[in-house]
């Protein structure tokens, strides 16, 4: 994602066959106008990248740290344990397993290496956006506001859709 405000949340992805997953975060953090930036780095395929990425993020202005990837789906934890930022990690549904070894991988620090955990998936994705939101709300009242307002958003879509339920035995 281009855009002309300085990143505060990075996207990372172990690959760009991720990005169908990980664009839900992206679109949600547009959503959000929090400006993000888009990062390729694999734990495995590109260590000293993805090294080089943890160590650089904070002092480039990063706030947040979102890390999508599949199959060992190492990339969250890799980073978390080079960074004091926080760390969000969405497992992929990549391999014949259905993401469980994703979901393992992210799910499963040791401990003194914390990364939040989200769903697989896109909905992970989401989820990953919004708790970044969510953090950065903390010190930004803008922010506070528009997740005030999402929220009856979501409230107000489930009362408009109970309007229009049929159901019958």
């Amino acid at each position: 994602m281009k855009t002309k405000e300085k990143p505060v949340v990075s996207i990372v992805m172990g690959s760009d066959s991720d990005l169908p997953v990980m664009k839900e975060a992206i679109f949600m953090l547009e959503e959000f106008g929090v400006p993000c930036e888009v990062v390729l780095a694999s734990a495995h395929r590109s260590p000293d990248r993805t090294s080089s990425f943890a160590r650089n993020a904070a002092p480039r202005g990063i706030k947040v740290i979102i890390a999508g990837a599949g199959a060992a789906a190492h990339l969250a934890g890799v980073i978390a344990s080079q960074t004091t930022l926080p760390v969000i990690g969405v497992p992929i549904n990549a391999t014949p397993l259905n993401g469980l070894d994703a979901l393992l991988s992210t799910v499963q620090m040791p401990g003194g290496i914390p990364v939040a955990t989200m769903a697989l998936d896109s909905a992970g994705a989401k989820n990953a956006a919004l708790l970044s939101v969510r953090i950065l709300a903390l010190n930004n009242q803008q922010l506070r506001q528009k997740l005030d307002e999402y929220a009856v958003r979501l409230a107000k879509g489930i009362e408009e859709k109970q309007e229009k339920l049929t159901w019958s035995k």
